[in-house]
């Protein structure tokens, strides 16, 4: 593991070529299977609850269904996922031309909400493992194929392609100290490479 101040990296982030294709994987890692939603913070519940009424009419009927009869999340304090459709696509998911999009980004771009979508989701494909210390390390998904063929292709680095969501999470100066140490290991030529 690298550590970046209290936060431990992944050795492999530093090397991955990654930017997301959704024309190719049509919004995959929103409606991936397995019954659980988006991981939440326990602060992105009150979010969530004051976006409802913005992002609601987006939705297909069948996820407002779900949200009026099972709620929202589900879980536990330190331990919420976001709703599911027949434990596949998260509730809050919209479809554009068969594209599996997120309620809450698109009301954010039209600047109906100030909060974009829960933090899980904007630094996939980088999980936090919390706990003292948090990790960080990336989850490798079949899906997700089209993104690294479309980084390599472009030449984007994960810490580049993910950095809005990093320094939302972390703060731009936590966020500096991880590029410099993300460009430190690039440049050592490591034999071992992710992808290249």
């Amino acid at each position: 593991m690298i550590n970046v101040d209290t936060i431990q990296i992944e050795e492999s982030l530093p090397r991955i070529k990654f930017a997301c294709n959704a024309d190719a994987c049509r919004g995959a890692c929103c409606t991936l299977p397995g019954g659980l939603g988006a991981p939440l913070l326990d602060e992105e519940l009150t979010e969530i609850d004051q976006a409802l009424s913005i992002v609601e009419s987006m939705l297909p009927r069948e996820h407002r269904d779900v949200i009026y009869q099972h709620g929202k999340y589900e879980g536990v304090p330190g331990s919420y996922t976001t709703m599911c459709i027949d434990h596949h696509a998260c509730v809050f998911v919209l479809y554009e031309n068969g594209i599996a999009k997120c309620a809450f980004e698109k009301a954010y771009f039209e600047k109906k909400l100030s909060w974009r979508k829960p933090i899980s989701c904007q630094l996939f494909p980088i999980r936090i493992d919390r706990g003292w210390p948090q990790r960080l390390r990336y989850e490798q998904i079949s899906e997700c194929d089209p993104a690294i063929e479309n980084g390599i292709d472009k030449n984007i680095f994960l810490d580049d392609f993910l950095k809005d969501a990093l320094i939302r999470a972390y703060g731009e100066r936590w966020y500096r100290q991880f590029k410099e140490v993300c460009e430190w290991h690039r440049a050592q030529g490591d034999k071992f490479l992710f992808n290249q």
